[in-house]
C-alpha cells in the first residue's frame, strides 16, 4: 500500500452509538405497548377489566368470565341493585364498562351529567312488559284503576307507550321517547303513577298492573308470558333500547373491551343463558359501534332540545 493511499478505518465510535439508538428506541417501543397494550395478540394479557351489571347472578355471567379467561383477559363483575348507580361509577373510574342499559337511558344520563359515556358494542333487545297479579288480560283492567311505570325518564317514556298500544292511556300528541306523566290525557282509561324501576314488581298487589323491566321479571316469580302487553323489541324503532356494552369516550378504541364485546357476542353458551333468562324474548344484537355512537349522538341533540 502506497504511503499516499488514504487508510479507511472503520468509525469505532458509531457502531456502539447506532446499537445504544436502536436500544433505545426497541425499550421505548415495548413501554408505549405496555402502556398502551396496543394490539389484539397482547391486549388481554394479565389484564382485569371490571365491569358494573344490574343482576351479576344471571348464570351467563358466569360463562361470560369463563369465555373472558380462556383469552387471558381476567373480568371483574360488580353487580348494582339499581340502574342510577353504574353510570356515576364507570364515569368515576371505578368501573372500565357496564352494561345494563339501553341508548335511551344513557343519552339522558350524559345530557343531564355532561357526560360522554359511549356504547362500544350490542348484547339484545328487550321487550318491555305490562304485568299483574290481580287481572288475566289488558281488558280485565277496570276504568280508573292505577297501574305503576318506572320513574327513571326513558323507561318511564317507552312504558307509557306500552300503555298506550294496550289502549289504557292517550299521550299527548301520540308520545314520544320523551312522553311523561304529565302527557297522560285526562281521557285516559286508567291513573299512572311513577314507582322505581326495581320496585315497580314489588308493588303488583298494590295497583292493578305495572310495567316491570325485563331483568326483575323472573327474579319477582313471573313468567315473560304472563305479560299483559309488551313492545315490539324487533322493530326499526327500537334501536334507541338495545342493549350496550358501554365505556368511557377515551376508551371506546380498546382492543380489550372491544375483544370482550365479541366474547359476549360470540360465546354459544353466553347467548343461550341470555336467551334463558329473558325467557326466550330478547333479541340477539351485533349491531356496530359506529351506528350505536351515531344513534346515541341523534337521541341526545333530541334530548338536549327536550330539556329546552
Amino acid at each position: 500500500m502506497s504511503e499516499n493511499t488514504p487508510t479507511i478505518e472503520a468509525p469505532k465510535s458509531r457502531v456502539p452509538l447506532i446499537a445504544g439508538v436502536v436500544a433505545l428506541v426497541v425499550v421505548a417501543a415495548a413501554v408505549v405497548l405496555f402502556l398502551t397494550r396496543g394490539g389484539d395478540d397482547t391486549a388481554a394479557d394479565g389484564e382485569t377489566v371490571r365491569i358494573g351489571v344490574v343482576g351479576a347472578s344471571d348464570p351467563y355471567w358466569d360463562e361470560f368470565v369463563a369465555a373472558a379467561a380462556e383469552e387471558g383477559i381476567e373480568v371483574e363483575l360488580r353487580d348494582f341493585t339499581d340502574y342510577t348507580q353504574p353510570n356515576p361509577a364507570l364515569a368515576a373510574g371505578e368501573l372500565d364498562l357496564n352494561q345494563f342499559q339501553h341508548s335511551a337511558y344513557l343519552a339522558d344520563y350524559n345530557v343531564a351529567e355532561g357526560q360522554d359515556l359511549t356504547p362500544i358494542g350490542s348484547t339484545a333487545t328487550y321487550p318491555l312488559g305490562l304485568y299483574s297479579t290481580q287481572f288475566d288480560s289488558v281488558e280485565d283492567i277496570p276504568d280508573g284503576a292505577t297501574v305503576a311505570v318506572p320513574d327513571d325518564t326513558t323507561n318511564q317514556a317507552r312504558g307509557l307507550l306500552v300503555l298506550q298500544e294496550a289502549g289504557l292511556i292517550e299521550l299527548a300528541d301520540g308520545g314520544t321517547i320523551f312522553s311523561d306523566l304529565q302527557d297522560v290525557e285526562d281521557s285516559s282509561r286508567v291513573e299512572v303513577t311513577q314507582l322505581a324501576a326495581d320496585t315497580t314488581v314489588t308493588s303488583l298487589d298494590d295497583v292493578a298492573a305495572a310495567i316491570v323491566n325485563n331483568d326483575f321479571v323472573e327474579r319477582a316469580g313471573l313468567s315473560f308470558d304472563d305479560a299483559l302487553a309488551t313492545d315490539d323489541a324487533d322493530s326499526p324503532e327500537s334501536l334507541p333500547y338495545v342493549n350496550i356494552f358501554v365505556a368511557r369516550a377515551e376508551d371506546a378504541e380498546n382492543p380489550t373491551y372491544l375483544r370482550l364485546v365479541e366474547i359476549f357476542q360470540e360465546t354459544q353458551s353466553v347467548t343461550d343463558g341470555l336467551q334463558e333468562v329473558s325467557g326466550g324474548t330478547a333479541v340477539l344484537l351485533q349491531t356496530p359501534a359506529e351506528e350505536l355512537q351515531a344513534n346515541l349522538r341523534d337521541v341526545e341533540e333530541l334530548t338536549r332540545e327536550q330539556r329546552g
